[in-house]
């Protein structure tokens, strides 16, 4: 992170325990190093045990990942920032609409094979990963599942994790994927609208569609961390908590264009 990141970033980090007087142990890692070890690791796809010299030790590492994951404390971060971002962009820190699609990939031997699966649709053989987005791309929601494992099925899950943690949420599009049954499943049992935008029958090519580029234009930004290209992970929650870490980097740098660091004494006589 530049420092203008770092100090865009780091109001919104989760207080550790021990500072609140909570019990725990002080941490031996500046929280800086350890944030940039865990977004070097997603950014250039390795192995944990292949983090350069520069960073912590790869095991801290790792137990630093394991325990933001389990405790919800990447979930925090990322929703802080995301509220931040929000603000920054003329925005209510929660939103109102939501858009929802998924994205097949391609797994490696590490994978277990009871949590891959097939799709015949995208003809791939391994895991898909189903985002939900606000109206400028930022994750809402992300629910791993097999590949095998169809659209409307895997919504139930994730509609149900979005009205939980996003309660003013009203209205969802999707593609035609999603038509059928979970439409009146989703009004009568979360409350939501959910609207289809289909494709033209008689359209060739590629067309923009109106709000589903939204999130295809985030499953593109994903692609960007290189750890993400394909599924390395044992645990889907681990992928999941990657996905967070990677909009975390996203959401970082754009909101370090509209903060502005404090002018010194030196500056403010100029």
């Amino acid at each position: 992170m530049t420092d203008t990141e770092w100090a865009a970033v780091r109001p919104s980090l989760p207080v550790p325990a021990w500072l609140e007087g909570r019990g725990g142990q002080p941490e031996g890692y500046c929280q800086r190093q350890i944030l940039d070890a865990v977004r070097y690791l997603l950014d250039n796809g390795i192995k944990c045990r292949a983090i350069p010299a520069d960073f912590p030790a790869w095991d801290r590492v790792y137990a630093f990942f394991r325990r933001w994951r389990r405790q919800g404390l990447i979930s925090e971060f990322h929703d802080r920032l995301r509220g931040r971002v929000r603000q920054a962009e003329s925005r209510d820190a929660e939103p109102t609409a939501a858009i929802l699609d998924s994205q097949s990939l391609r797994v490696a031997a590490t994978v277990p094979a009871v949590s891959r699966g097939y799709d015949a649709g995208k003809k791939v053989m391994g895991r898909k990963r189903h985002l939900v987005v606000d109206t400028l791309g930022l994750l809402l929601a992300v629910t791993v599942t097999a590949a095998s494992v169809q659209d409307r099925d895997a919504a139930r899950p994730v509609l149900e994790r979005l009205r939980q943690r996003h309660r003013r949420i009203r209205l969802v599009w999707a593609d035609g994927g999603y038509a059928g049954q979970l439409l009146g499943w989703a009004r009568d049992h979360l409350r939501l609208t959910l609207t289809i935008v289909k494709r033209s029958d008689d359209t060739a090519g590629f067309v923009v569609l109106p709000r589903r580029w939204v999130v295809e234009r985030s499953l593109a930004w994903l692609m960007r961390s290189r750890r993400l290209v394909r599924d390395y992970e044992r645990l889907p929650a681990t992928h999941e908590a990657m996905v967070m870490w990677s909009m975390t980097m996203l959401i970082g740098r754009r909101l370090a264009r509209h903060h502005r660091a404090p002018r010194s004494d030196g500056d403010r006589h100029r």
